[in-house]
């Protein structure tokens, strides 16, 4: 009872050095509430700051109708691969950074007169 132990003894040379290391967490893998919420995040519209700043300086508010209507056509443009989109209601324009979900800017229906947006590829018009 007395005799020494060695390595060798307590784990035989048919179990290799990998199976005893615990399994390694893939850095994709993600808990499954976590993976909900980003996927919320990443649907969710978001407003810059200036695009806040824009729609409280010009009295815009928006519904949770329009906030819908904005979502559902800046899905439309990113379905057709846009990056900057111009959304047009009937009383406000929106640039969007479509990839992002984020509202850049904001303009209520006497500032979009004579105005010119640049730097956009796409329009999207919501009656």
């Amino acid at each position: 009872m007395s005799e020494r132990m060695t390595i060798g003894q307590l784990y035989p040379a048919a179990v290799l050095p990998s199976i005893l290391q615990r399994p390694s967490v893939a850095k994709d893998a993600v808990a499954p509430e976590s993976s909900f919420e980003s996927l919320l995040q990443r649907n969710m519209l978001k407003f810059s700051n200036h695009a806040a700043k824009r729609l409280e300086q010009r009295g815009i508010e928006l519904g949770s109708r329009q906030l819908d209507e904005i979502s559902s056509a800046v899905d439309k443009a990113a379905a057709k691969g846009s990056k900057e989109s111009l959304i047009l209601m009937k009383d406000m324009a929106l640039i969007v950074s479509v990839p992002n979900r984020t509202v850049v800017t904001a303009m209520d229906g006497s500032s979009m007169k004579d105005n010119v947006f640049t730097q956009i590829d796409s329009a999207v018009i919501i009656s």
